[in-house]
């Protein structure tokens, strides 16, 4: 069936705003047309499509209005209907035009027919064709030899034609639009910016179209539907439209590879890339702000459950307490239990109720109590945290030091995990491995279960090729050395390991790490380490073992010996010994839990220790 399209405007006092607004919705509805009607105290606006008889109504309600009985009228035909919907909007301007308010002058700027613009171009008259449309507009199609201000938008208008040079506003100038509405709103104005002799081309390039068709015009013309552009018999082309920019796109755009539809095109098309990079460069600033707030280090009350583990069964409360958590001494469980710091819940259906408990109580396994300490603060920790790399799958950090990976001892909620929680919410990334709160380097998270499932075995099967970057104390006589000593796999008071008595002791645990010597600096080296298997506290119990303990390390020293539980304590709450080891998760290679391709990743040492 046969559309009629129709394009209205006209600039008069309108009042009674809400009461049109009503009208032309009913009637509207009823007929079911579909377009846009914008009604202003400025004058009324108007695009809509449906059949004539309806259209026809339409109009005929217009111009019942006074002043807009004499609405002048462009149409065209289509075979479908170019607007999604109806609406009928009440709006400060029927045309936003991003000048300042400038008095209605009608003489300001004539209307000249397109028959007399066509007279003048034929006799090669001495004027300027003023383009005032926004760049994608011209890109379609401009009169001969048109003033093109390049606008990406009209606010950018009065800057750019105030900059025209004296010349132009010196002889007579014709400005035009689509269908004239920019033009006439905004003739004021140009005649206070210095134009002697300006004028408007009446309807605008449609009206043209109409009249004079193809003379003196390149290409199409743009327009606010579905249509996208016309030619100058009024017919819509092969032009499309981007969904992204709103960016007219001819053939050849739809047929570049930047073009996707409904995503991007040749003029909004962004390097994925280099929008990833910015996507990451927004990010790392949100965790190093949250980071930076310390939040650990404001008094809170803490509270912790701690839940008894097999081998502490049939254990007085105080003894298993101090066996599950080496960094507090037993006078301090003591007065924990004491002050009621340490409850257990109640045999009551509320389940936060919680009851005071003994130190010689005898504990089960599998049994929970509370610990509850008021005024809790925590040390400060380094807020220097780097994304690496963020994907829909992992997101990969290069932790500082001190801090800790997830909640424990000291830390709650001064944490990577913490601080990653909050810059992440409502996501709840999970750590694929671990690595010690004084250690820095790469730190991988994955985005969900499935990709957990896939990447955490890779670390605990060591597949995962890991490479560390440490300074030790000493100089190696050896460019390479492997270290195969076993590491007992029970924990020691000071929560640390030690090198087994023999690879067939009951815990012993076979363990493998590569060293090299990077370089070597006076009386300390630079040690690239290796692991083959991933026991605990490996490269820096290894490294003792051989006499070259880690520089900063405050648990391992050389021979492998371990420093006493109480002298850890001691050391760990004098402020001058938070300064991180100088270890350095330097770089892991592993398959990508989403791709199936390896991927390998590389972070630099934060700090220099030479």
């Amino acid at each position: 069936m046969n559309i009629v399209n129709i394009a209205a405007y006209q600039f008069h006092p309108l009042d009674q705003l809400q009461s049109y607004r009503e009208s032309f919705r009913q009637l509207c509805r009823q007929l079911e047309l579909k377009g846009t009607i914008l009604l202003s105290r400025e004058g009324i606006n108007m695009f809509i499509a449906g059949p004539r008889s309806d259209v026809d109504a339409v109009l005929g309600m217009v111009r019942t209005i006074p002043g807009f009985e004499s609405i002048p009228v462009k149409e065209s035909i289509t075979d479908y209907q170019p607007f999604n919907r109806m609406l009928v909007k009440i709006k400060k301007d029927i045309i936003p035009v991003g000048c300042p308010e400038v008095p209605p002058e009608p003489d300001a700027s004539p209307k000249i027919p397109p028959a007399k613009l066509k007279e003048w171009l034929d006799q090669k008259r001495n004027i300027a064709l003023l383009d005032t449309r926004n760049d994608y507009e011209v890109s379609l199609g401009t009169f001969h030899n048109a003033i093109d201000l390049k606008l990406k938008n009209f606010r950018e208008f009065p800057a750019a034609a105030a900059a025209l040079p004296d010349e132009i506003k010196k002889q007579p100038v014709v400005m035009f639009c689509t269908g004239g509405i920019r033009c006439e709103k905004i003739g004021p104005y140009m005649k206070g910016l210095g134009f002697e002799e300006i004028y408007q081309l009446e309807g605008g390039i449609l009206k043209y179209f109409e009249d004079c068709q193809q003379e003196h015009y390149d290409g199409e013309c743009f327009v606010f539907d579905q249509r996208v552009a016309v030619d100058p018999s009024l017919a819509p082309t092969d032009i499309h439209e981007c969904f992204a920019c709103k960016h007219a796109l001819t053939p050849d755009d739809c047929a570049s590879p930047k073009y996707h539809e409904g995503i991007s095109c040749p003029y909004c098309y962004q390097d994925p890339t280099i929008e990833s990079e910015h996507r990451r460069q927004e990010r790392e600033t949100r965790i190093r702000s949250i980071a930076a707030q310390q939040r650990g280090c404001e008094p809170y009350e803490s509270r912790r459950w701690i839940s008894i583990p097999g081998r502490c069964a049939g254990l007085p409360l105080i003894d298993a307490l101090e066996a599950i958590y080496p960094g507090w001494n037993r006078e301090r469980w003591a007065r924990a239990i004491e002050s009621a710091e340490i409850t257990a819940p109640a045999a009551t259906k509320e389940a936060w109720k919680t009851t005071p408990v003994t130190r010689e109580r005898i504990v089960r396994e599998g049994e929970r109590f509370l610990q509850t300490i008021p005024n809790c603060t925590e040390p400060a920790i380094d807020p220097r945290i780097e994304l690496i790399h963020e994907d829909e799958a992992i997101v990969v950090i290069n932790k500082s030091a001190p801090l800790p990976l997830h909640p424990s001892g000291r830390y709650q909620k001064n944490t990577l995990e913490s601080i990653l929680h909050e810059a992440y919410f409502p996501e709840k990334l999970r750590p694929a491995h671990r690595i010690d709160a004084m250690t820095t380097g790469l730190v991988v998270f994955t985005r969900r279960y499935a990709f957990a499932s896939r990447l955490q075995p890779q670390f605990a099967a060591s597949t995962v090729d890991k490479s560390y970057l440490a300074w030790v104390e000493g100089t190696p006589a050896w460019d390479e050395f492997e270290c195969d000593a076993p590491i007992s796999s029970e924990p020691l008071p000071n929560g640390g390991r030690e090198i087994a008595s023999s690879p067939n002791a009951p815990s012993a645990q076979a363990s493998l790490t590569l060293f090299r010597v990077v370089q070597r600096r006076g009386n300390r080296s630079q040690i690239e380490a290796i692991p083959r298997t991933g026991r605990t506290h490996q490269i820096r119990l290894h490294l003792a073992h051989l006499g070259f303990p880690i520089v900063g390390d405050p648990l391992y020293l050389a021979g492998g010996q371990s420093r006493p539980a109480t002298e850890l304590r001691q050391s760990l709450d004098e402020e001058s010994n938070l300064s991180p080891m100088l270890l350095h998760a330097w770089r892991l290679t592993f398959v990508h839990p989403l791709t199936g391709r390896p991927m390998a990743l590389e972070a630099s040492p934060w700090e220099d220790a030479s």
